[in-house]
């Protein structure tokens, strides 16, 4: 689901807490170790998000934020600020080559350059949560 966030709208929270959850409180972000990603740069996306991301001469840039359901991925393009929401069932990532991550979810995908020791240690270790938190059946859902 990809949504803008630059606004407070309740309805649009309502939706992305209900696919992913609510954010970690604070005791929970302490004992995962931080819940944000590095600052990533994008490499490469989906027709959809690209169109977004030329609007603006900025460098392409997000963050992961993990949520107990999913991730939830923010970009901004002009003054707005968007969201790939992706709950853990439908969440791909793959590493490719020159250290190069692939975060997919349905037909929407970004590509993120994992140049630094900390982007790829928040990486094990959301690949480590979804692992250990996804849903194993259907009625897990």
């Amino acid at each position: 689901m990809l949504v803008n966030v630059s606004y407070n709208d309740r309805k649009v929270t309502r939706k992305i807490d209900a696919e992913v959850g609510k954010p970690f409180t604070l005791k929970e972000r302490w004992a995962i170790g931080g819940i944000g990603s590095p600052q990533l740069f994008i490499t490469e996306t989906s027709i959809e998000i690209r169109n977004l991301l030329i609007l603006d001469n900025n460098r392409d840039q997000c963050n992961v934020e993990l949520r107990p359901k999913g991730v939830v991925v923010r970009f901004r393009s002009r003054l707005e600020t968007y969201a790939l929401v992706i709950p853990f069932y439908k969440l791909s990532i793959y590493k490719g080559d020159l250290a190069i991550y692939s975060i997919y979810r349905d037909h929407h995908f970004i590509k993120v350059r994992a140049d630094t020791k900390a982007v790829q240690k928040f990486f094990r270790k959301l690949l480590d949560y979804k692992a250990d938190n996804a849903p194993t059946s259907i009625e897990d859902l």
